[in-house]
């Protein structure tokens, strides 16, 4: 399906970089800050756009306009804000490296970017990494995560995905058969056979695997990671399959576990949100109204507060 720009998404009727900096501005001056007016503005237009709003505020200001909006604002609000100034690629290599600040990984930032992007978002991203961080993704990757998942990160990095639509049915029911002794049909789990066939075929031929894989197992793949696999590596191969089978969905669901329950993981609806604005929100509103029987909307609304709430609701766009 057609990548669908936000409803509010369309390019901004009359827009004028100057007025909006200026706008940004005159929200900044004096005593307090002017949210409403921020988000007017920044939660209103496409990311090239914003690109060339910085471009005005630094001509007409003399100041960096995400420097002076990171010293106005503070928490989830100032981070929704500051991700929106990014173009895609550049959010995405910022929120990578920040899972792997300090001690701890955020695994599921990487499973999350990594898992889900296409091979030109991939190589758009390692570029950036090392241009912004002065070292490659993969050796980041690598110092930060180990054994058979460091194995599926790095071959995800690699951007190697076959990406044409053609099935070879012979190599499809091999390949079935191959993840099913690799897997079920033995004691113990062959990864790297889960590895070769995952990360590197392409999302037709995989479909069709999946189909052979039911056929011989009797279960859907997923459920065969989650009886053979555990931790990070588990919830990386379920990622790549979901992905596989709908992006959307797999964002949606993201989403969903982000509010349910008690608290809101905030990083993650934060990041997906933010990163997903102009590729596929309607299509993931769509597909979690239809998984969870509530719209997007009333779920952000009934989680979160504040100018927080009222930017991520413009962002998801109607009800």
């Amino acid at each position: 399906r057609a990548t669908l720009k936000l409803d509010y998404m369309t390019e901004a009727s009359g827009f004028n970089p100057d007025d909006d900096a200026q706008k940004l501005r005159e929200a900044m001056k004096g005593a307090g800050t002017d949210e409403a007016a921020i988000i007017k503005v920044l939660a209103h237009r496409t990311i090239a756009q914003r690109q060339r709003i910085k471009l005005a505020y630094k001509q007409t200001v003399g100041k960096d306009l995400a420097e002076d909006l990171s010293s106005e604002l503070s928490g989830h609000f100032q981070s929704v804000v500051l991700g929106l100034l990014m173009p895609v690629p550049v959010y995405d290599a910022y929120e990578l490296k920040a899972a792997m600040k300090g001690a701890g990984t955020e695994e599921a930032c990487l499973i999350d970017i990594l898992a889900s992007r296409s091979n030109s978002e991939m190589n758009a991203i390692n570029e950036v990494y090392k241009k912004e961080y002065g070292k490659t993704l993969e050796d980041a990757v690598c110092g930060d995560t180990s054994g058979m998942f460091q194995r599926v990160l790095v071959s995800l990095l690699t951007a190697g995905r076959d990406e044409s639509d053609k099935v070879d049915e012979a190599l499809a029911v091999k390949d079935a058969k191959d993840i099913f002794e690799a897997g079920e049909a033995r004691w113990g789990t062959d990864e790297v056979k889960f590895l070769t066939v995952l990360c590197v075929r392409n999302r037709n031929h995989l479909l069709r695997v999946f189909d052979e894989y039911k056929k011989i197992s009797k279960r859907d793949i997923e459920d065969s990671i989650k009886r053979e696999m555990s931790g990070s590596l588990e919830d990386v191969f379920l990622a790549i399959v979901k992905c596989l089978r709908s992006k959307p969905a797999f964002f949606a669901e993201r989403l969903y576990k982000s509010m349910k329950g008690l608290g809101t993981t905030d990083s993650v609806l934060i990041r997906i949100m933010v990163s997903r604005a102009e590729i596929d929100m309607l299509d993931i509103k769509e597909h979690f109204l239809k998984m969870y029987g509530k719209s997007l909307h009333s779920f952000i609304k009934g989680d979160t507060s504040g100018d927080y709430r009222k930017i991520l609701l413009e962002l998801c766009g109607g009800e």
